[in-house]
């Protein structure tokens, strides 16, 4: 550690912990964590999408009816409702580290014995249980990167982990198109899909105990010496030249900080613990019932296509190959989407850029609708999910910015769990309007969604761009 980072660590041990953290510019560490989250979220982006991309082939393999085809579709988005209840619940309680390794052991595990599903109840329960454990991974990665990210810089690099996660929906995509049609080692190609993700999963769990236990939640909980010592590791990687111009005002106590800097109702750490009640305080009322239905609606939008893509492209009378090459295709969209969202996400107001991608998604959905021309299917389906992921990235950067430290995984885990519960519902509700109506229907639906989305948040939501989350008031 150099001099000069030692001593303004030294003096900044009776400030904010997350005041030291925003005031951070970005380190080696920070570029690592990054890194090691968003391979974990490839993994969900890649169970997400793997019940609705091959559903046509499982309903042929297992000759499911109409009923077992939309238990199958739900049965992963059920158990993901559980899963972000309670472990992030675990993740406020003991630690988001631990969280994280309990989530992904879980569904590594409960994938693996997917693979080998004799029959439709056994894939249902086995999606459920994978779902349980993948089911809180987005939002205690959301949590986790809005605890040690720098406010500055917090978007762009939330955006970088899901950009690098998105690729897991396309992976989806082109292993089913590769993988199906086989069958390696004489075992039918959809279950090679479910090592992949079990297999993948595990080789992520061993890189996740490396992570650090968040800084903020240490200090949230009350064991200030720990998250001083994490974040002087942190600030031992800034360079010797940068850390006084980075951290010059860290030599204040945090009560001595200029009013702009000082985090509202600040408090000793460890001084208050917070409960799940204060969602509805007065200063959050307002915040939780927006994110409520902002979480509602959105999978709407989302897995309304990604859940429903083959099932849309079979009603325009594409066969199963055909559909999955569309669907691979269209795909490729999530994670271009996700990297255009990098320049932008930290200059226009979350908020707008929310607002504005939803629009855009009603716009191309409505093409892929009503086209029959496969140039313009794979086009609009591009269209779609690039804009679908840009809305998805700044989504989830937006609901990391909602809540208090202490309450923010458990908190922010209810509101993303009513997502996977609506996400639940979808076959219910949407399948039969496509085979009662057609596509256009479908994207009717989803447009209408899409508006209320937006009219909520420009209506309901706080500005948080460039905010640190200690400013986060909390009752």
């Amino acid at each position: 550690m150099s001099q000069t980072t030692t001593a303004v660590s030294e003096a900044a041990a009776p400030a904010s912990i997350g005041v030291r953290l925003d005031r951070m510019p970005i380190t080696p560490m920070h570029r690592r964590l990054t890194a090691v989250i968003g391979i974990g979220l490839l993994f969900d982006t890649f169970e997400n999408s793997l019940s609705g991309t091959i559903a046509k082939v499982l309903q042929n393999d297992f000759a499911f009816g109409a009923t077992s085809l939309k238990l199958v579709l739900a049965s992963v988005f059920v158990g993901q409702f559980v899963g972000s209840l309670v472990l992030g619940r675990i993740a406020d309680r003991f630690g988001r580290r631990r969280a994280f390794l309990i989530n992904l052991a879980i569904y590594s595990g409960f994938s693996l014995l997917g693979a080998f599903s004799p029959n439709a109840g056994w894939l249902i329960v086995t999606r459920f249980l994978a779902g349980v454990g993948i089911g809180a991974e987005q939002s205690l990665s959301d949590c986790y990167m809005a605890d040690v990210l720098p406010a500055a810089k917090r978007g762009r690099f939330i955006a970088w982990a899901y950009t690098l996660a998105f690729c897991g929906v396309p992976a989806v995509g082109f292993a089913a198109l590769w993988l199906v049609p086989l069958t390696p080692l004489g075992v039918d190609g959809w279950r090679w899909l479910f090592v992949i993700g079990a297999l993948g999963s595990a080789v992520v769990w061993v890189l996740r105990r490396q992570l650090i236990e968040s800084p903020r939640w240490l200090a949230a909980t009350g064991r200030t010496e720990e998250a001083d010592r994490l974040v002087s590791r942190m600030e031992a990687e800034v360079p010797a030249g940068r850390a006084a111009q980075e951290l010059r005002a860290e030599d204040l106590p945090a009560e001595d900080l200029p009013a702009e800097d000082l985090p509202v109702a600040y408090e000793k750490p460890g001084a208050r613990r917070s409960s799940l009640r204060d969602v509805f305080a007065p200063a959050l009322r307002r915040r939780t019932v927006m994110l409520w239905i902002f979480c509602a609606l959105s999978t709407v939008g989302y897995y309304g296509f990604g859940t429903l893509a083959p099932q849309i492209l079979a009603a325009k009378g594409y066969d199963i190959v055909a559909g999955l090459g569309f669907t691979a295709l269209s795909f490729l969209g999530y994670p271009v989407g996700s990297a255009l969202s990098l320049p932008v996400i930290d200059r226009v107001e979350r908020k707008t850029l929310v607002a504005l991608s939803a629009a855009a998604m009603v716009a191309a959905g409505m093409g892929f609708a009503f086209t029959d021309s496969p140039a313009l299917i794979v086009a609009f389906g591009f269209g779609y999910t690039l804009c679908s992921n840009v809305f998805s990235s700044v989504s989830h950067v937006y609901l990391s910015e909602q809540y208090p430290t202490a309450i923010r995984a458990t908190a922010s885990g209810m509101a993303y769990s009513l997502s996977k519960l609506s996400a639940a519902a979808l076959p219910f509700v949407l399948l039969p309007v496509l085979d009662s109506y057609g596509p256009g229907a479908l994207f009717a639906v989803i447009a209408a969604a899409m508006a209320a989305l937006a009219v909520t948040v420009l209506t309901l939501g706080e500005r948080t761009t460039g905010v640190s989350v200690d400013r986060i008031p909390t009752r």
